[in-house]
């Protein structure tokens, strides 16, 4: 006979994680519960501890992306400015060049 393994989902492990931390539901009826071994409740335990520091840095980062997108935009508005700018120069001066016979 083949059991087939259960995919829990990212909210899924949260879940029963909080169920343990939040609510002190011993781990063997979590495992009994949602059929599971200790081991890898403990793994999941394991992860959620070691990587926990990235969910605290993920705001940095996403103000320091937004940050960095106004910035890239800004310069961006600047160049096509600039672009315009030089161009009706370009025009300007190969309309005076035309004018005094110079092309």
């Amino acid at each position: 006979m083949t059991t087939t393994r259960k995919q829990f989902s990212a909210e899924q492990k949260i879940a029963i994680l909080r169920e343990h931390l939040l609510e002190n539901m011993p781990v063997s009826e979590l495992c009994d519960k949602h059929n599971l071994k200790p081991s890898l409740f403990y793994r999941w335990q394991k992860i959620f501890f070691e990587n926990g520091g990235l969910v605290f840095n993920q705001k940095r980062t996403q103000s320091a992306e937004k940050a960095l997108s106004l910035k890239v935009e800004s310069l961006t508005k600047r160049l096509q400015r600039k672009d315009e700018i030089i161009a009706e120069v370009m025009e300007e001066h190969i309309a005076l060049k035309k004018e005094f016979g110079e092309l």
